[in-house]
């Protein structure tokens, strides 16, 4: 079985629309998938289908079921904070070894693939960020960031964050930003002259011509053994 973490530079910049990409055109592949969004904050159990976990059973063609939903995200709390703060506004925490073997079990499918929560850094409980999460599965990552303001800073110091802990970094996508100071296009220039060679993909996602949008898949298609990728 073969994993892949999809992470971020920072919160609300596009995990959860890149995971959804995915799904819908590994959906022409031949491989079974398995995608879980083991831990959200934020979550309001009475409108599951705008959550990240309604999002990620929708583009599987899904229907949000409390089985369902509990086997995409075990870990839900109400207070839209970090884990380990909306956590402990429930008296509750983020079992970090619980979590790693929820992440490990293959369940059957050739391909696990994992949204984190937040960026990089953000923290899980007393003593684990995501990075910590990634790392401890020796999972290869994809890293969503933005094109707002400050992205250049934030995307390279998440790739040098990821890349001291021995994190393979598949590529990054640009995501575009509802406010950007220049072209999409631009950042992914300054983006890939400081990331080279991983590639890095500008998402366009104010626009609604299909042939814009590119492809995500060629990002992970190396690693993936199955026929039809």
């Amino acid at each position: 079985m073969t994993t892949v973490f999809v992470t971020a530079s920072g919160t609300e910049v596009g995990k959860t629309f890149v995971m959804c990409k995915l799904l819908t055109e590994l959906r022409r592949t031949t491989l079974s998938v398995r995608a879980v969004k083991p831990v959200a904050t934020g979550f309001d159990p009475n409108d599951i289908e705008a959550s990240d976990t309604g999002h990620l059973l929708a583009a599987q063609n899904l229907r949000p079921t409390a089985a369902r939903v509990d086997a995409v995200t075990p870990w839900r709390y109400a207070a839209a904070l970090s884990p380990d703060m909306a956590a402990r506004r429930e008296a509750r925490i983020v079992p970090f070894e619980d979590l790693l073997s929820f992440c490990r079990r293959s369940e059957g499918f050739d391909l696990t693939l994992i949204e984190g929560i937040g960026g990089v850094m953000v923290p899980l409980d007393e003593r684990h960020t995501v990075i910590d999460w990634i790392a401890a599965l020796g999972a290869p990552a994809l890293l969503v960031t933005g094109s707002y303001l400050g992205t250049l800073s934030h995307t390279l110091t998440a790739a040098e964050a990821l890349r001291r802990r021995d994190v393979e970094l598949l590529g990054i996508v640009a995501s575009e930003s509802p406010e950007q100071p220049v072209a999409l296009d631009e950042t992914r220039r300054v983006l890939e002259r400081f990331l080279a060679p991983t590639p890095v993909i500008a998402l366009p996602r104010q626009r609604s011509d299909a042939d814009a949008i590119p492809e995500l898949l060629p990002l992970i298609a190396p690693f993936l053994d199955a026929p039809g990728t």
